[in-house]
């Protein structure tokens, strides 16, 4: 008998046994999914919300501040308040008014506590009450000051008193419609406190409403110790007249964010553009000057990352990594906010790598759009808040999501939960012995097939791994094609073209994640994103066809391990098991 015969014959019998023992598993009943958006935490609100953060009061509570309105977006009465949670988001206190509904606007407040307890919350205040531009109304609630007020009772009540922030007239001002005299500005960066001082980003418009966006940031050295808040200090940066932007990336270039790095001056800053990008940069000299902005990318010189029109979200966590909420898809609009996705960020020699990322939250209803997150740690566990702008929700995160991209490059680890069979089949490939996957939108998770694979050509069509439910072969321009049963119809999804090579050996985790109704390729440890051929390298399977399951033909090269898994693999469980080859 030959090695390879001989390797393969054991796993095969425990093949036979382990089909037949989770043959149901596929579709049985499960706990809710806490990425399910729904089964977050309602936070109280008038209707339109936007940014709902949170900072914990010295008893543990924790204090929620955000934009809030009987309207929608922009419209009349939009103000700022405040609630507190006592029992970690479950039921939370009625809400108070930072600002009046009936006052000039106040939107787009960040918050942040000092070490007495005394919480400051920075909001834009329509001071100055414009209304109109040329004759015409306008949207006010990013026109007029930054300000900001204080509470000393964990925000029970708020100062009466609210402080101008001061803010220099730049290039940027003096080419809006009124020619500085009314700035045009917002921000969604909660203050960063590094060695005592206070930093945050923020946005400033050249043009109403929504154009010629750069970033600005104000620093306080004294916020966190001086008790008289009208003798606050506040640094407007970077230096000079211009704010951070790059011309190449178009009209488009806003909500600024900002992380600190280890050592205590440099930032790392992303924002959002419209090119399909996000864009980041990086200071070391506490935000007075800048890189070039470029666009992110997974590691320096690396692949591109990809989000749209949204908020992309920085947040450094206590242990000192890095976290990125972004949409994964190089749209260019406000649309398609869900699912969404984070990445893991460590630091080496000054810069920030970061992982391939999971899906955080999603929510079944594909039209809905999450956004404006906040990030809330306690007692070693995570929260993320979020808002679809008429609901505010807080999520417990999995601490093992987390753990998982941080730790993503070194994981070599192969993971052997939800194993519903395990075949090494070298030099042939696979045939029987397969179970039936059921997906059941409604009760089954999902699966993921993983195979170690050698192609000697890439002719459409081969079959790597196939059955009546699910089919995975290689398709045109080097790409694989997953074929999978979903109720009356079939939905087709490829990989990104180019990932096969002929004549060398690959690792591929095919994934079908029944309850985000997603399908994801991670192919030689990389997740697909679409690269620069195509917005999405994921697809959704709402968005099937009739197509049948084709019967496909005998691979052409060698099949070492496949292993098919009765539940969806994460993304970091992929790479770690591509890791485990290396």
């Amino acid at each position: 008998m030959p090695a390879g015969a001989r390797k393969s014959f054991l796993p095969l019998v425990i093949c036979v046994y382990l089909c037949s023992s989770m043959a149901n598993s596929f579709s049985a009943e499960t706990p809710s999914d806490p990425r399910d958006a729904r089964n977050g935490l309602k936070i109280p609100v008038e209707g339109y919300c936007d940014q709902p953060y949170v900072v914990i009061n010295k008893d543990g509570s924790w204090l929620c501040t955000m934009t809030t309105g009987p309207g929608t977006e922009g419209a009349k009465g939009e103000h700022m308040v405040s609630t507190v949670s006592k029992d970690q988001g479950r039921t939370w206190s009625p809400l108070v008014g930072i600002e009046p509904n009936d006052g000039p606007e106040s939107s787009y407040g960040v918050p942040v506590v000092t070490p007495s307890g005394r919480v400051y919350v920075i909001y834009d205040y329509n001071g100055d009450r414009v209304a109109e531009l040329n004759g015409k109304k306008v949207r006010a609630d990013m026109l007029g000051w930054y300000v900001y007020k204080y509470s000393d009772d964990g925000g029970q009540s708020w100062s009466k008193d609210r402080y101008r922030i001061p803010m220099r007239t730049t290039a940027c001002d003096l080419a809006n419609q009124w020619q500085g005299k009314v700035q045009i500005f917002w921000g969604i960066d909660k203050p960063n406190i590094v060695a005592g001082s206070v930093y945050f980003g923020f946005t400033k418009l050249g043009k109403y409403m929504l154009d010629n966006g750069e970033g600005w940031f104000y620093h306080s050295d004294n916020l966190l110790t001086e008790t008289d808040p009208a003798k606050i200090h506040w640094e407007l940066l970077p230096d000079g007249d211009n704010g951070l932007r790059a011309q190449e990336f178009g009209s488009v270039q806003e909500e600024h964010n900002i992380v600190p790095l280890s050592d205590g001056k440099s930032f790392y800053c992303v924002y959002r553009t419209t090119t399909g990008y996000p864009c980041h940069a990086y200071s070391n000299d506490g935000c007075h000057t800048w890189t070039k902005p470029e666009p992110m990318t997974y590691s320096p010189g690396g692949r591109k990352m990809k989000t749209n029109r949204a908020c992309p979200m920085l947040w450094r966590a206590a242990n000192g990594k890095f976290l990125f909420w972004f949409n994964n898809h190089s749209g260019k609009s406000w649309e398609n906010r869900n699912p969404v996705w984070l990445s893991g960020g460590v630091e080496k020699n000054g810069r920030i790598y970061w992982s391939q990322p999971e899906i955080v939250l999603y929510d079944p209803d594909v039209k809905v759009r999450m956004s404006y997150p906040d990030l809330i740690e306690q007692d070693g566990r995570y929260w993320i808040t979020e808002t679809n702008k008429t609901v505010a929700r807080a999520h417990e995160i999995d601490k093992a999501l987390l753990e998982g991209l941080w730790n993503q490059a070194e994981n070599k680890t192969e993971t052997s939960a939800g194993f519903a069979m395990e075949m090494i089949v070298w030099p042939t490939g696979a045939e029987g012995g397969v179970p039936a996957l059921k997906i059941d939108a409604a009760k089954g998770n999902g699966f993921s097939i993983e195979a170690r694979m050698h192609v000697e050509d890439l002719k459409p069509g081969q079959r790597v791994y196939g059955n009546s439910d699910a089919m995975l072969v290689t398709a045109e321009q080097g790409a694989l094609r997953m074929y999978v049963k979903y109720g009356a119809k079939t939905v087709v999804w490829e990989s990104d073209p180019g990932v096969l090579t002929a004549g060398k050996s690959h690792h591929v985790v095919a994934t079908v994640d029944a309850r985000a109704q997603i399908i994801t390729f991670v192919i030689d440890g990389f997740l697909c994103n679409g690269g620069e051929t195509r917005q999405f390298g994921w697809g959704r399977l709402q968005d099937g066809g009739t197509e049948d399951i084709p019967q496909g033909a005998p691979l052409k090269g060698q099949l070492g391990t496949l292993r098919v898994y009765s539940r969806p693999l994460r993304t970091s469980e992929a790479v770690g098991n591509f890791n485990a080859g290396q």
